[in-house]
């Protein structure tokens, strides 16, 4: 059982080997990196390249680690008696699974994402340790002890929105996608673009690692917005001459929403384009 990447992601060779090492050692995967670099896909195509069930939480920041487990819902239990219902006799209907009692469910090994984990209270990992050290929980309305039929591959990801606990990151593998180099991100291109045309591709790479590279950049463009923006290239039939001004900063980029995403960093450009014209 081990991952190699999928046709539809490129998965580097130490993306490869840290999968593999989380999925030998029965930790979770702590992923992080840069936004769009593919943390919060890698776990769908994990499932599918292993052939296992998927489950997914994403977390936000009023979420708690409570709800991964269970909710009890009081109040419909009391509406409920208070309409005479009979189903408020079993205190098990009004019990809620969260994400992780369905994967704790699975007859065969499945893959659980936990989504953007910093989002959450500090406490939010904390309050998880037992949970995924023992594959168990307890459901005190009901006394059920909830233990995992499989131990699930849990990859994990953070945008480094805020620090996780010491006792949190020892439980886990941790890996950090690198932003791709331009021949990863020419595999890249290629699965999601392969009919690109070679000449508009060569100046738009151009264009793009030149964006990156602009000291002083709020928000460099990601893997996720090069795809947008190259899709908005093709659809619209851009002259590949128009991305080579560019990339010796003299314009905006064609299309250039999809690449930059605040005025602060347009303005940035703007200016440093002003200066390179003037030099000139």
């Amino acid at each position: 059982m081990r991952f190699e990447g999928t046709h539809d992601y490129v998965s580097t060779d130490d993306l490869t080997l840290a999968v593999n090492a989380a999925v030998t050692l029965q930790r979770p995967l702590l992923v992080k990196g840069e936004p769009g670099t593919g943390k919060t896909r890698l776990a769908m195509e994990v499932a599918k390249s292993l052939g296992m069930p998927y489950y997914e939480w994403h977390v936000k920041s009023t979420t708690k680690a409570q709800q991964g487990l269970y909710e009890y819902d009081a109040v419909s239990r009391l509406r409920d008696s208070q309409l005479g219902d009979s189903k408020v006799k079993d205190i098990g209907n009004y019990i809620i699974k969260g994400k992780l009692w369905e994967c704790f469910e699975s007859e065969t090994t499945p893959v659980l994402l936990i989504d953007e984990i910093d989002k959450a209270d500090i406490e939010f990992p904390n309050d998880l340790l037992r949970e995924l050290d023992q594959m168990e929980f307890y459901v005190y309305e009901t006394k059920q002890l909830i233990k995992a039929r499989q131990r699930p591959v849990i990859i994990i990801t953070s945008n480094n929105e805020k620090e996780l606990p010491d006792a949190f990151l020892r439980r886990c593998f941790f890996h950090y996608i690198r932003f791709p180099d331009k021949e990863t991100m020419q595999k890249i291109v290629d699965v999601h673009h392969p009919d690109i045309k070679k000449n508009l591709l060569k100046e738009a790479m151009e264009a793009f690692f030149g964006l990156r590279e602009l000291p002083g950049l709020k928000k460099k463009p990601s893997t996720s917005e090069l795809l947008d923006w190259l899709k908005l290239l093709m659809a619209e039939d851009i002259d590949p001459a128009a991305l080579r001004e560019t990339s010796v900063k003299k314009s905006l980029p064609p299309l250039y929403g999809a690449l930059l995403k605040n005025e602060q960093d347009v303005h940035l450009f703007e200016r440093i384009a002003f200066m390179a014209r003037r030099s000139n």
